[in-house]
């Protein structure tokens, strides 16, 4: 008798589904199992209020856990970063495969880079993270740009410019990759100049703690490494007690001699979306081997930065 197929709870974005469809893949060839796509609405997609003003955290996350919960699907792909850092108490983080490009790239009209827009170019965004980096990088080189609010899916955005209604707008790269429109990028922004939101680049494969025998399966796609990096980082998000709205980017890399890894550096940012003030610290500690030891390299540097006075630049606190 054959097995009935694996339910996977998926938004229904191009980019959404592009993302579950690589992971369907990937569980098809582990489990032989046929994985069904269950399309699901989020109240981050139905909204169209900025995403600061609605908070950010959980809102494309709420009804696919619900999903799961109710028994509707047995697996969900999200986006790491729109999944809120506490850990719930019945479902599980299965898995987080290798991450994507973690950078944030620009897409420009006439081909431009960020170095070439002119003074008072309109750069389209929807992340106060990314305002608050552009606008203090552009003060830094006495240089004006005009950050615009966005919202709307990659073509929406990408519209924007070819349209003429901007002269750029700041987007994911691996959203862009994954979704085979990596053509129209006209800059990557090194993390030098704009840090990426916590986890960016990364997928969460979540399931019920009930199901054990699922996760244990799932359990093979994750990237320990990618896990240790994107853990130190949530880490640092909630111990800022700041949601994925709030303007602050962190990025765990691996620091090696040759071949020889030897440690994780772990760098974070936060700001006033004018770029008027930031606070950007790093530190680097031995590479994590366990969830306790990631999360506490993200506790440190948060530590730091409320000592440099990172609670003043993110407005409302994430409770």
């Amino acid at each position: 008798m054959t097995e009935k197929a694996l339910r996977l709870g998926t938004r229904r974005s191009k980019l959404a589904m592009a993302q579950s469809g690589h992971v369907a893949d990937a569980v098809r060839q582990l489990t032989g199992r046929q994985v069904e796509l269950v399309e699901i609405t989020t109240y981050g997609d139905t909204s169209r209020e900025h995403l600061a003003q609605i908070g950010g955290t959980g809102v494309f996350v709420v009804a696919l856990r619900e999903a799961l919960l109710r028994g509707d699907v047995d697996f969900a792909v999200h986006s790491l970063k729109d999944l809120p850092t506490a850990e719930h108490p019945d479902l599980v983080l299965a898995a987080i495969p290798a991450r994507e490009d973690a950078r944030d790239v620009l897409v420009a009209r006439d081909g431009l880079t960020f170095e070439q827009l002119p003074d008072g170019a309109r750069v389209g965004t929807g992340s106060p993270r990314r305002m608050a980096q552009l606008n203090a990088y552009a003060r830094s080189h006495g240089r004006t740009i005009e950050t615009v609010p966005i919202r709307g899916n990659i073509d929406t955005r990408v519209g924007y410019v070819t349209k003429g209604e901007l002269d750029a707008v700041v987007l994911a790269a691996a959203g862009l990759n994954r979704i085979g429109r990596s053509d129209v990028v006209t800059d990557f922004l090194s993390v030098d100049t704009v840090l990426p939101a916590p986890g960016q680049g990364a997928l969460a494969i979540e399931c019920t703690a009930a199901n054990a025998d699922l996760a244990a399966t799932l359990a093979e796609l994750d990237d320990p490494v990618t896990r240790a990096a994107v853990t130190a980082e949530r880490s640092l998000l909630a111990a800022l007690e700041a949601g994925c709205s709030a303007p602050v980017g962190a990025l765990a890399d691996l620091l090696a001699d040759g071949q020889v890894v030897h440690e994780m550096r772990l760098r974070g940012v936060v700001g006033t979306t004018d770029g008027s003030s930031l606070v950007q610290l790093s530190t680097t500690g031995p590479v994590p081997t366990s969830h306790d030891e990631a999360m506490a390299l993200g506790r440190e540097l948060a530590d730091e930065m409320l000592a440099k006075g990172a609670a003043g630049l993110m407005g409302e606190r994430a409770l």
